[in-house]
Protein backbone atom coordinates (compact mmCIF):
# COMPACT_ATOMS: atom_id res chain seq x y z
CA UNK A 1 0.00 0.00 0.00
CA UNK A 2 2.96 2.61 1.00
CA UNK A 3 4.14 1.72 -2.23
CA UNK A 4 1.29 2.61 -4.11
CA UNK A 5 1.02 5.92 -2.53
CA UNK A 6 4.55 6.38 -2.85
CA UNK A 7 4.33 5.75 -6.46
CA UNK A 8 1.27 7.91 -6.75
CA UNK A 9 2.63 10.91 -5.11
CA UNK A 10 5.63 10.60 -7.74
CA UNK A 11 3.46 10.70 -10.83
CA UNK A 12 1.70 13.99 -9.12
CA UNK A 13 5.17 15.27 -9.11
CA UNK A 14 5.68 14.45 -12.37
CA UNK A 15 2.54 15.70 -13.58
CA UNK A 16 3.44 18.85 -11.65
CA UNK A 17 7.04 19.37 -12.64
CA UNK A 18 5.21 18.86 -16.62
CA UNK A 19 2.58 21.78 -15.76
CA UNK A 20 5.40 23.97 -14.45
CA UNK A 21 7.70 23.58 -17.66
CA UNK A 22 4.97 24.61 -20.06
CA UNK A 23 3.84 27.20 -17.66
CA UNK A 24 7.66 28.51 -17.67
CA UNK A 25 7.54 27.86 -21.66
CA UNK A 26 4.62 30.75 -21.94
CA UNK A 27 6.45 32.72 -19.43
CA UNK A 28 10.06 32.94 -21.12
CA UNK A 29 7.97 33.39 -24.81
CA UNK A 30 6.04 35.80 -23.78
CA UNK A 31 8.55 38.55 -24.65
CA UNK A 32 8.55 37.22 -28.43
CA UNK A 33 4.94 37.11 -28.51
CA UNK A 34 4.20 40.74 -27.24
CA UNK A 35 7.44 41.58 -30.05
CA UNK A 36 5.17 39.54 -32.68
CA UNK A 37 1.41 40.71 -31.69
CA UNK A 38 2.70 44.45 -31.74
CA UNK A 39 1.42 47.14 -34.37
CA UNK A 40 3.31 47.11 -37.53
CA UNK A 41 4.26 50.73 -37.68
CA UNK A 42 6.22 51.07 -34.39
CA UNK A 43 8.86 49.33 -36.01
CA UNK A 44 10.47 50.92 -39.39
CA UNK A 45 10.31 49.76 -42.77
CA UNK A 46 13.45 47.44 -43.98
CA UNK A 47 15.23 48.83 -46.54
CA UNK A 48 14.83 46.73 -50.07
CA UNK A 49 18.48 45.78 -50.18
CA UNK A 50 17.64 43.63 -47.14
CA UNK A 51 15.11 42.06 -48.44
CA UNK A 52 17.98 39.18 -49.66
CA UNK A 53 19.87 37.73 -46.71
CA UNK A 54 23.10 36.01 -47.82
CA UNK A 55 22.58 31.92 -47.32
CA UNK A 56 23.93 30.32 -44.53
CA UNK A 57 26.93 28.08 -44.33
CA UNK A 58 29.73 28.08 -41.64
CA UNK A 59 31.10 32.07 -42.08
CA UNK A 60 27.84 33.09 -41.92
CA UNK A 61 25.81 32.08 -39.19
CA UNK A 62 23.19 35.44 -38.18
CA UNK A 63 20.62 36.87 -39.92
CA UNK A 64 21.22 34.07 -43.50
CA UNK A 65 19.04 32.36 -45.55
CA UNK A 66 18.90 28.33 -44.91
CA UNK A 67 20.20 25.88 -47.91
CA UNK A 68 16.42 24.52 -49.40
CA UNK A 69 17.55 21.24 -50.27
CA UNK A 70 19.52 20.25 -47.17
CA UNK A 71 16.63 21.25 -45.07
CA UNK A 72 14.38 19.09 -47.26
CA UNK A 73 16.70 16.02 -46.58
CA UNK A 74 16.50 17.06 -42.79
CA UNK A 75 12.85 17.20 -42.46
CA UNK A 76 12.65 13.67 -43.94
CA UNK A 77 15.35 12.30 -41.63
CA UNK A 78 13.49 13.62 -38.53
CA UNK A 79 10.53 11.56 -39.73
CA UNK A 80 12.76 8.20 -40.42
CA UNK A 81 14.40 8.48 -37.60
CA UNK A 82 11.01 9.19 -34.93
CA UNK A 83 10.00 6.06 -37.55
CA UNK A 84 12.08 3.89 -35.20
CA UNK A 85 11.51 4.33 -31.91
CA UNK A 86 7.58 4.81 -33.26
CA UNK A 87 6.69 2.31 -34.53
CA UNK A 88 10.15 0.31 -35.00
CA UNK A 89 11.55 0.19 -31.77
CA UNK A 90 8.27 -0.88 -29.85
CA UNK A 91 6.93 -3.87 -32.64
CA UNK A 92 10.94 -4.87 -32.70
CA UNK A 93 11.23 -5.61 -28.68
CA UNK A 94 7.48 -5.85 -28.67
CA UNK A 95 7.42 -8.99 -30.64
CA UNK A 96 10.19 -10.99 -28.00
CA UNK A 97 8.36 -10.43 -24.53
CA UNK A 98 6.09 -12.51 -23.97
CA UNK A 99 2.81 -11.71 -24.78
CA UNK A 100 1.20 -10.72 -21.38
CA UNK A 101 4.35 -8.00 -21.49
CA UNK A 102 3.33 -6.76 -24.97
CA UNK A 103 1.65 -3.76 -24.29
CA UNK A 104 3.71 -2.80 -21.41
CA UNK A 105 6.74 -2.92 -23.43
CA UNK A 106 5.25 -0.86 -26.52
CA UNK A 107 3.55 1.60 -23.99
CA UNK A 108 7.49 2.21 -23.37
CA UNK A 109 8.62 3.10 -26.30
CA UNK A 110 5.55 5.70 -26.63
CA UNK A 111 6.04 7.15 -23.09
CA UNK A 112 9.92 7.89 -23.29
CA UNK A 113 9.02 9.49 -26.71
CA UNK A 114 6.72 11.65 -24.96
CA UNK A 115 8.84 12.61 -21.80
CA UNK A 116 12.33 12.97 -23.53
CA UNK A 117 10.20 15.25 -26.55
CA UNK A 118 8.96 17.76 -23.56
CA UNK A 119 12.69 17.33 -21.36
CA UNK A 120 14.75 17.87 -24.88
CA UNK A 121 12.61 20.95 -25.72
CA UNK A 122 13.04 22.19 -21.69
CA UNK A 123 16.58 21.97 -21.10
CA UNK A 124 18.27 18.97 -22.78
CA UNK A 125 19.03 20.51 -25.99
CA UNK A 126 20.71 23.82 -24.12
CA UNK A 127 22.60 21.02 -21.95
CA UNK A 128 24.08 19.51 -24.98
CA UNK A 129 24.46 21.17 -27.97
CA UNK A 130 25.10 24.93 -27.21
CA UNK A 131 28.24 26.22 -26.09
CA UNK A 132 29.32 26.59 -22.46
CA UNK A 133 31.89 23.97 -20.91
CA UNK A 134 34.12 20.81 -21.69
CA UNK A 135 31.50 19.14 -19.86
CA UNK A 136 28.14 20.43 -20.78
CA UNK A 137 26.52 23.27 -22.93
CA UNK A 138 24.37 26.23 -21.48
CA UNK A 139 21.03 27.21 -20.83
CA UNK A 140 20.65 29.91 -23.83
CA UNK A 141 18.24 27.50 -25.51
CA UNK A 142 16.56 26.36 -22.56
CA UNK A 143 12.99 26.65 -23.22
CA UNK A 144 14.14 26.83 -26.84
CA UNK A 145 14.49 30.62 -26.43
CA UNK A 146 15.23 32.41 -29.72
CA UNK A 147 15.54 29.68 -31.78
CA UNK A 148 13.65 31.54 -34.45
CA UNK A 149 14.79 35.16 -36.05
CA UNK A 150 11.87 35.55 -38.77
CA UNK A 151 9.87 33.15 -40.45
CA UNK A 152 7.92 35.24 -42.85
CA UNK A 153 11.31 36.39 -44.18
CA UNK A 154 12.97 32.82 -44.32
CA UNK A 155 15.75 34.00 -42.45
CA UNK A 156 17.50 31.97 -39.10
CA UNK A 157 20.09 32.03 -37.08
CA UNK A 158 21.32 28.15 -37.46
CA UNK A 159 23.47 26.42 -34.65
CA UNK A 160 26.81 26.14 -35.69
CA UNK A 161 27.16 22.76 -35.94
CA UNK A 162 24.20 22.20 -38.91
CA UNK A 163 24.92 25.57 -40.67
CA UNK A 164 23.10 25.34 -43.60
CA UNK A 165 19.69 24.22 -42.15
CA UNK A 166 17.06 26.11 -39.38
CA UNK A 167 17.93 25.42 -35.85
CA UNK A 168 14.38 24.14 -35.04
CA UNK A 169 15.15 21.31 -37.84
CA UNK A 170 18.40 20.77 -36.41
CA UNK A 171 17.20 20.42 -32.77
CA UNK A 172 14.33 18.09 -33.67
CA UNK A 173 16.66 15.44 -35.74
CA UNK A 174 18.66 15.63 -32.69
CA UNK A 175 15.83 15.49 -30.15
CA UNK A 176 14.93 11.78 -32.28
CA UNK A 177 18.45 10.48 -30.96
CA UNK A 178 17.96 11.25 -27.55
CA UNK A 179 14.61 9.90 -27.46
CA UNK A 180 15.67 6.45 -29.40
CA UNK A 181 18.38 6.25 -26.68
CA UNK A 182 16.89 5.67 -23.49
CA UNK A 183 14.22 3.23 -25.47
CA UNK A 184 16.77 0.98 -26.40
CA UNK A 185 17.69 0.62 -22.15
CA UNK A 186 14.30 -0.82 -22.14
CA UNK A 187 15.39 -4.05 -23.70
CA UNK A 188 17.52 -4.66 -20.42
CA UNK A 189 15.04 -4.44 -17.95
CA UNK A 190 11.87 -5.52 -20.23
CA UNK A 191 9.00 -7.22 -17.99
CA UNK A 192 9.94 -6.74 -14.70
CA UNK A 193 10.81 -3.27 -14.02
CA UNK A 194 7.61 -0.87 -12.61
CA UNK A 195 6.69 2.21 -15.14
CA UNK A 196 6.29 5.14 -12.97
CA UNK A 197 10.06 3.46 -11.97
CA UNK A 198 10.98 4.00 -15.44
CA UNK A 199 9.02 6.89 -16.27
CA UNK A 200 11.45 8.89 -13.16
CA UNK A 201 14.40 6.70 -14.28
CA UNK A 202 14.82 7.51 -17.94
CA UNK A 203 13.96 11.24 -17.14
CA UNK A 204 16.96 11.54 -14.94
CA UNK A 205 19.07 9.85 -16.94
CA UNK A 206 18.05 11.97 -20.05
CA UNK A 207 19.45 14.86 -17.96
CA UNK A 208 22.16 13.86 -16.22
CA UNK A 209 23.84 11.06 -18.52
CA UNK A 210 22.47 11.82 -21.95
CA UNK A 211 22.94 15.59 -21.80
CA UNK A 212 26.82 15.74 -20.79
CA UNK A 213 27.60 12.84 -23.55
CA UNK A 214 26.16 14.05 -26.11
CA UNK A 215 27.80 17.57 -25.37
CA UNK A 216 31.33 16.04 -25.04
CA UNK A 217 31.27 14.21 -28.50
CA UNK A 218 29.38 16.43 -30.84
CA UNK A 219 28.89 19.55 -28.92
CA UNK A 220 30.27 22.76 -30.31
CA UNK A 221 32.96 23.10 -27.30
CA UNK A 222 33.28 19.14 -25.82
CA UNK A 223 36.26 17.23 -25.18
CA UNK A 224 35.85 14.63 -27.57
CA UNK A 225 34.06 16.59 -29.97
CA UNK A 226 35.24 17.30 -33.41
CA UNK A 227 33.68 20.18 -33.88
CA UNK A 228 35.68 21.29 -30.98
CA UNK A 229 38.18 23.59 -33.40
CA UNK A 230 40.23 26.87 -33.45
CA UNK A 231 39.34 29.43 -35.96
CA UNK A 232 42.15 27.43 -38.48
CA UNK A 233 40.34 24.59 -38.22
CA UNK A 234 42.54 23.02 -35.30
CA UNK A 235 41.07 20.26 -32.95
CA UNK A 236 41.46 22.21 -29.53
CA UNK A 237 39.68 19.71 -27.12
CA UNK A 238 41.01 17.00 -25.45
CA UNK A 239 40.70 14.03 -27.44
CA UNK A 240 39.12 13.70 -30.89
CA UNK A 241 36.92 10.82 -31.20
CA UNK A 242 35.37 10.08 -34.01
CA UNK A 243 31.24 9.07 -34.02
CA UNK A 244 29.76 10.43 -36.79
CA UNK A 245 25.74 9.10 -35.65
CA UNK A 246 26.02 7.39 -32.05
CA UNK A 247 28.38 5.09 -31.28
CA UNK A 248 29.16 6.20 -28.02
CA UNK A 249 26.54 8.71 -27.86
CA UNK A 250 23.45 6.05 -28.54
CA UNK A 251 24.76 2.57 -28.73
CA UNK A 252 27.46 2.39 -25.88
CA UNK A 253 25.68 4.76 -23.87
CA UNK A 254 22.11 2.98 -24.23
CA UNK A 255 24.29 -0.34 -23.47
CA UNK A 256 25.98 0.49 -20.45
CA UNK A 257 22.95 1.84 -18.85
CA UNK A 258 20.69 -1.47 -19.90
CA UNK A 259 23.44 -3.58 -18.04
CA UNK A 260 23.19 -1.57 -15.26
CA UNK A 261 19.17 -2.09 -14.95
CA UNK A 262 19.66 -5.41 -15.79
CA UNK A 263 22.15 -5.77 -12.47
CA UNK A 264 20.31 -3.63 -10.22
CA UNK A 265 17.03 -5.64 -11.28
CA UNK A 266 18.13 -8.80 -11.38
CA UNK A 267 16.86 -11.95 -13.18
CA UNK A 268 12.89 -12.43 -14.22
CA UNK A 269 11.18 -15.20 -12.81
CA UNK A 270 10.13 -16.60 -15.68
CA UNK A 271 11.37 -16.90 -19.05
CA UNK A 272 9.93 -17.91 -22.47
CA UNK A 273 11.02 -17.82 -26.05
CA UNK A 274 10.08 -14.51 -28.26
CA UNK A 275 5.92 -14.80 -28.58
CA UNK A 276 5.62 -12.90 -32.08
CA UNK A 277 8.55 -13.07 -34.46
CA UNK A 278 6.59 -11.15 -37.25
CA UNK A 279 6.46 -8.17 -34.72
CA UNK A 280 10.36 -8.45 -34.44
CA UNK A 281 10.30 -9.03 -38.12
CA UNK A 282 8.55 -5.50 -38.68
CA UNK A 283 9.99 -3.76 -36.23
CA UNK A 284 13.94 -4.76 -37.50
CA UNK A 285 12.65 -3.89 -41.38
CA UNK A 286 11.49 -0.20 -40.02
CA UNK A 287 14.80 0.20 -37.97
CA UNK A 288 16.77 -0.53 -41.38
CA UNK A 289 15.08 1.48 -43.13
CA UNK A 290 14.93 4.75 -40.80
CA UNK A 291 18.59 4.21 -39.86
CA UNK A 292 19.52 5.42 -43.60
CA UNK A 293 18.09 9.09 -41.54
CA UNK A 294 20.07 8.04 -38.55
CA UNK A 295 23.23 7.80 -39.90
CA UNK A 296 23.03 9.71 -43.76
CA UNK A 297 21.09 12.85 -41.77
CA UNK A 298 23.72 13.42 -39.44
CA UNK A 299 25.68 14.62 -42.56
CA UNK A 300 23.19 17.59 -41.84
CA UNK A 301 23.40 18.42 -45.56
CA UNK A 302 22.14 16.46 -48.87
CA UNK A 303 25.66 16.42 -49.97
CA UNK A 304 28.23 13.62 -51.06
CA UNK A 305 28.88 12.84 -47.22
CA UNK A 306 25.11 11.76 -46.90
CA UNK A 307 25.66 9.28 -49.76
CA UNK A 308 28.63 7.42 -48.46
CA UNK A 309 27.13 6.91 -45.50
CA UNK A 310 24.05 5.68 -46.60
CA UNK A 311 26.15 3.38 -48.98
CA UNK A 312 28.07 1.65 -46.03
CA UNK A 313 24.85 1.59 -43.74
CA UNK A 314 23.27 -0.89 -46.08
CA UNK A 315 25.78 -2.86 -46.79
CA UNK A 316 27.62 -3.28 -43.16
CA UNK A 317 23.91 -4.27 -41.92
CA UNK A 318 23.53 -6.88 -44.94
CA UNK A 319 26.36 -8.37 -44.14
CA UNK A 320 25.79 -8.66 -40.17
CA UNK A 321 22.64 -9.88 -41.03
CA UNK A 322 23.75 -13.04 -43.12
CA UNK A 323 27.21 -13.62 -40.49
CA UNK A 324 25.05 -13.57 -37.53
CA UNK A 325 22.61 -16.19 -39.43
CA UNK A 326 25.75 -18.73 -40.37
CA UNK A 327 27.45 -18.56 -37.12
CA UNK A 328 23.80 -19.35 -35.25
CA UNK A 329 23.06 -21.90 -37.92
CA UNK A 330 26.55 -23.65 -37.29
CA UNK A 331 26.14 -23.16 -33.40
CA UNK A 332 22.38 -24.25 -33.18
CA UNK A 333 22.05 -25.90 -36.16
CA UNK A 334 18.86 -23.65 -37.38
CA UNK A 335 18.83 -19.95 -38.49
CA UNK A 336 15.82 -17.95 -36.95
CA UNK A 337 14.11 -14.50 -38.15
CA UNK A 338 14.80 -13.53 -34.81
CA UNK A 339 18.45 -14.21 -35.45
CA UNK A 340 19.15 -12.42 -38.75
CA UNK A 341 16.79 -9.39 -37.22
CA UNK A 342 18.97 -9.19 -34.80
CA UNK A 343 22.26 -9.74 -36.75
CA UNK A 344 20.80 -6.48 -38.81
CA UNK A 345 20.56 -4.65 -35.94
CA UNK A 346 23.93 -5.25 -34.89
CA UNK A 347 25.09 -4.07 -37.75
CA UNK A 348 23.16 -0.99 -38.10
CA UNK A 349 24.66 0.10 -34.43
CA UNK A 350 28.06 -1.24 -35.32
CA UNK A 351 28.25 0.88 -38.52
CA UNK A 352 26.66 4.24 -36.92
CA UNK A 353 29.93 5.61 -35.44
CA UNK A 354 32.22 5.10 -38.81
CA UNK A 355 29.19 5.73 -41.73
CA UNK A 356 30.78 9.25 -42.19
CA UNK A 357 34.06 8.30 -41.93
CA UNK A 358 34.52 4.53 -43.76
CA UNK A 359 34.51 3.01 -47.20
CA UNK A 360 32.45 0.09 -48.37
CA UNK A 361 35.48 -2.22 -47.98
CA UNK A 362 35.74 -1.14 -44.22
CA UNK A 363 31.93 -1.59 -43.79
CA UNK A 364 31.88 -5.25 -45.16
CA UNK A 365 34.69 -5.60 -42.55
CA UNK A 366 32.78 -3.98 -40.04
CA UNK A 367 29.60 -6.11 -40.58
CA UNK A 368 31.45 -9.36 -40.50
CA UNK A 369 32.91 -8.26 -36.85
CA UNK A 370 29.65 -7.25 -35.52
CA UNK A 371 27.97 -9.88 -36.84
CA UNK A 372 30.09 -12.11 -34.55
CA UNK A 373 30.96 -10.15 -31.26
CA UNK A 374 27.07 -9.14 -31.01
CA UNK A 375 26.13 -12.73 -31.55
CA UNK A 376 28.15 -14.02 -28.75
CA UNK A 377 27.54 -10.87 -26.60
CA UNK A 378 23.78 -12.19 -27.10
CA UNK A 379 24.55 -15.80 -26.30
CA UNK A 380 27.69 -16.53 -24.42
CA UNK A 381 28.81 -13.31 -22.63
CA UNK A 382 25.28 -12.93 -20.38
CA UNK A 383 25.46 -16.36 -19.83
CA UNK A 384 28.93 -16.36 -18.53
CA UNK A 385 28.50 -13.67 -16.40
CA UNK A 386 25.18 -14.46 -15.36
CA UNK A 387 22.73 -11.03 -16.04
CA UNK A 388 19.43 -11.23 -17.58
CA UNK A 389 19.81 -8.58 -20.35
CA UNK A 390 16.35 -9.44 -21.27
CA UNK A 391 16.40 -8.70 -25.24
CA UNK A 392 20.23 -8.14 -25.44
CA UNK A 393 20.02 -4.17 -24.96
CA UNK A 394 23.54 -4.39 -24.14
CA UNK A 395 24.87 -7.84 -26.11
CA UNK A 396 23.90 -5.65 -29.50
CA UNK A 397 24.15 -1.83 -28.81
CA UNK A 398 26.93 -1.69 -26.50
CA UNK A 399 28.99 -4.43 -27.74
CA UNK A 400 28.01 -3.62 -31.04
CA UNK A 401 28.89 0.38 -30.60
CA UNK A 402 32.13 -0.80 -29.26
CA UNK A 403 33.30 -2.83 -31.99
CA UNK A 404 32.01 0.29 -34.31
CA UNK A 405 33.68 2.43 -32.62
CA UNK A 406 37.07 0.47 -31.96
CA UNK A 407 37.19 -0.04 -35.87
CA UNK A 408 36.21 3.42 -37.04
CA UNK A 409 39.59 4.14 -35.62
CA UNK A 410 41.05 1.44 -38.06
CA UNK A 411 39.19 1.96 -41.03
CA UNK A 412 38.88 6.00 -41.11
CA UNK A 413 39.45 7.27 -44.67
CA UNK A 414 41.09 10.73 -44.63
CA UNK A 415 39.26 11.57 -48.18
CA UNK A 416 35.76 10.70 -46.96
CA UNK A 417 35.91 12.00 -43.24
CA UNK A 418 38.86 14.19 -42.55
CA UNK A 419 40.78 12.19 -40.78
CA UNK A 420 42.94 9.01 -41.24
CA UNK A 421 42.73 5.88 -39.46
CA UNK A 422 45.25 3.28 -38.37
CA UNK A 423 45.81 1.56 -41.95
CA UNK A 424 46.49 5.03 -43.20
CA UNK A 425 49.11 5.56 -40.86
CA UNK A 426 47.41 6.91 -37.93
CA UNK A 427 47.38 4.59 -34.78
CA UNK A 428 46.57 7.60 -32.52
CA UNK A 429 43.09 7.46 -33.93
CA UNK A 430 42.48 3.70 -32.55
CA UNK A 431 44.05 5.16 -29.41
CA UNK A 432 41.61 7.73 -29.31
CA UNK A 433 38.33 5.85 -30.08
CA UNK A 434 39.69 3.44 -27.57
CA UNK A 435 39.87 6.37 -24.37
CA UNK A 436 36.22 7.96 -25.85
CA UNK A 437 34.56 4.29 -25.25
CA UNK A 438 36.31 4.02 -21.55
CA UNK A 439 35.39 7.69 -20.68
CA UNK A 440 31.82 6.75 -21.73
CA UNK A 441 31.26 3.43 -20.10
CA UNK A 442 32.57 4.66 -16.66
CA UNK A 443 30.95 7.62 -16.90
CA UNK A 444 27.81 6.33 -18.09
CA UNK A 445 27.55 3.14 -15.32
CA UNK A 446 28.66 4.98 -12.46
CA UNK A 447 25.62 7.51 -12.94
CA UNK A 448 23.22 5.53 -13.88
CA UNK A 449 23.59 3.34 -11.10
CA UNK A 450 23.41 6.33 -8.75
CA UNK A 451 20.10 7.31 -10.69
CA UNK A 452 18.80 3.66 -10.19
CA UNK A 453 19.12 3.08 -6.21
CA UNK A 454 17.70 6.79 -5.74
CA UNK A 455 14.72 5.69 -7.55
CA UNK A 456 14.66 2.10 -6.15
CA UNK A 457 14.71 4.22 -2.47
CA UNK A 458 12.14 6.24 -3.44
CA UNK A 459 9.76 4.20 -5.04
CA UNK A 460 10.87 0.71 -6.21
CA UNK A 461 12.02 -0.18 -9.22
CA UNK A 462 10.70 -3.68 -9.75
CA UNK A 463 6.96 -5.16 -9.71
CA UNK A 464 5.94 -7.50 -6.96
CA UNK A 465 6.18 -11.36 -8.05
CA UNK A 466 2.62 -11.52 -8.25
CA UNK A 467 2.59 -9.10 -10.56
CA UNK A 468 5.28 -10.40 -12.99
CA UNK A 469 3.77 -13.87 -13.01
CA UNK A 470 0.23 -12.01 -13.97
CA UNK A 471 1.97 -10.32 -16.65
CA UNK A 472 2.53 -6.07 -16.68
CA UNK A 473 -0.27 -5.25 -19.54
CA UNK A 474 -3.01 -6.13 -16.81
CA UNK A 475 -1.65 -5.35 -13.64
CA UNK A 476 0.46 -2.22 -14.85
CA UNK A 477 -2.11 -0.58 -17.28
CA UNK A 478 -5.18 -2.65 -17.37
CA UNK A 479 -4.94 -3.99 -20.98
CA UNK A 480 -4.32 -6.68 -22.29
CA UNK A 481 -3.32 -8.38 -26.00
CA UNK A 482 -6.14 -10.78 -27.44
Amino acid sequence: MTLKIVSRAGLLALLCAFLFAVGATVVLSGEVFAQATAPAVTAPAAPAAAATAPACDTKTLKECTPNSGDTAWMLTSVALVLMMTIPGLGLFYGGMVRKKNVGDTVMTSFAITCLVTVLFACVTYSLAFTSGTAFVGGLSRAFLRDIVSDISKNIGNPNSLAPTIPETVYMCFQMTFAIITPALIAGSFAERMRFSAMLWFIGLWAIFVYAPIAHWVWGPDGIFSAANTDEKGDFVGWVKVLDFAGGTVVHINAGVAGLMCALMLGKRRDTAPAHNMVLTFIGAALLWVGWFGFNAGSAVSAGVQAGMAMTVTQIATAVAGLTWMFVEWAHRGKPTVVGIASGAVAGLVAITPASGFVGPGGSMLIGVAAGIACYLGATSLKHAFGYDDALDCFGVHAVGGMVGALLTGVFAVEQYGGTPGLLEGNPRQVLNQIIGIAVVFIYDAVISLIILKIVDMAIGLRVDGDTELEGLDLALHGEAVQ
